[in-house]
């Protein structure tokens, strides 16, 4: 079995934030207040609504996956405190991305408060930054200011596109001028929405690299087996390549309606992937782009049902 690592996974101790001038916060059993209505966010059985680290090292050891790359998301809230407490801790299998609200001026200082407390990669939820009222630029001057920064001390940024290509004329500007920058775009281009490939064309830049955290919630009409998800990977290869694309689960959401194997389990058991194919997609791409080290190695643990 080759390794597993998920390029796209979420944790915090709870949820309790505003965006848009809507509320988000944690409930009980799962559910969160979820502007203006009560979502599943969780499992039902985490009936604290504590999406711990511990609680996703379980799923890990059960699914086989060595290692995990934390991002973040302005409806989660800031969990940079508690991020860098899972990254002191579990050095060997958490890669935790800090997050500056970007939203606001400002943020700068934030950045670099962030890579000095050792922060190797920094999120910008960047479909959140355009309201309709308001828009940020991925352009504006200290946007610009913070990539330079990012780039110089060679943190990686992990960016989520709006729809199509909202934002694909801004992140071909920003990697003009940061060529050294490594990115990483989520969600595989909001893959479903219309000119979801601009996006993937961007990893024909060489640091650019596409994850697809939340391609199961994408395709989540279609559910398991994901065979639509399957043909997106395929047509994403032909645009830039197997080797820029990257694997993520986006837990702890999409194991509501799945389980954290199933997240992954429908590419290794699809006949249109090559195994190596399915290999640097769903591990050694991220173990190059992360720099992972010391990869667990995890026994297949057989079920009761089997």
């Amino acid at each position: 079995m080759f390794p597993i690592i998920d390029a796209h996974a979420h944790l915090w101790l709870y949820q309790d934030t505003v965006v848009e001038g809507k509320t988000i916060r944690t409930l009980d059993n799962g559910k969160s207040e979820f502007m203006g209505e009560i979502r599943q966010m969780l499992p039902p059985f985490m009936i604290e609504g504590r999406n711990t680290a511990e609680i996703l090292l379980s799923n890990m050891d059960y699914a086989q996956v060595s290692a995990a790359v934390i991002t973040q998301e302005y409806i989660d809230g800031l969990q940079n405190d508690y991020l860098l407490e899972v990254q002191q801790k579990y050095p060997e299998r958490f890669f935790c991305c800090g997050m500056v609200d970007a939203r606001k001026p400002g943020f700068y200082v934030d950045a670099e408060k962030l890579i000095s407390q050792g922060f190797k990669a920094i999120k910008i939820p960047a479909q959140r930054l355009i309201t309709a009222d308001n828009r940020v630029w991925l352009t504006s001057d200290e946007m610009m200011r913070m990539f330079r920064l990012m780039e110089k001390k060679q943190a990686i940024l992990s960016i989520d596109l709006a729809d199509g290509a909202t934002q694909v004329a801004e992140m071909q500007e920003v990697v003009k001028e940061c060529p050294s920058l490594q990115v990483a775009i989520g969600h595989f281009g909001m893959v479903t929405r219309k000119d979801w490939q601009e996006q993937v064309k961007l990893a024909r830049h060489k640091n650019v690299m596409i994850e697809s955290g939340g391609i199961t919630w994408l395709f989540h009409d279609e559910f398991y087996p994901f065979r639509g998800a399957v043909w997106a990977i395929k047509e994403a290869i032909e645009l830039v390549g197997v080797d820029k694309l990257m694997w993520g689960s986006d837990y702890p959401r999409t194991i509501v309606a799945i389980t954290y194997r199933m997240s992954y389990d429908f590419i290794v058991r699809s006949n249109l992937l090559k195994e190596e194919e399915k290999a640097l997609f769903l591990g050694k791409n991220a173990v190059r782009f992360y720099g992972f080290k010391r990869l667990a190695e995890l026994p297949y643990i057989k079920n009761m049902s089997e």
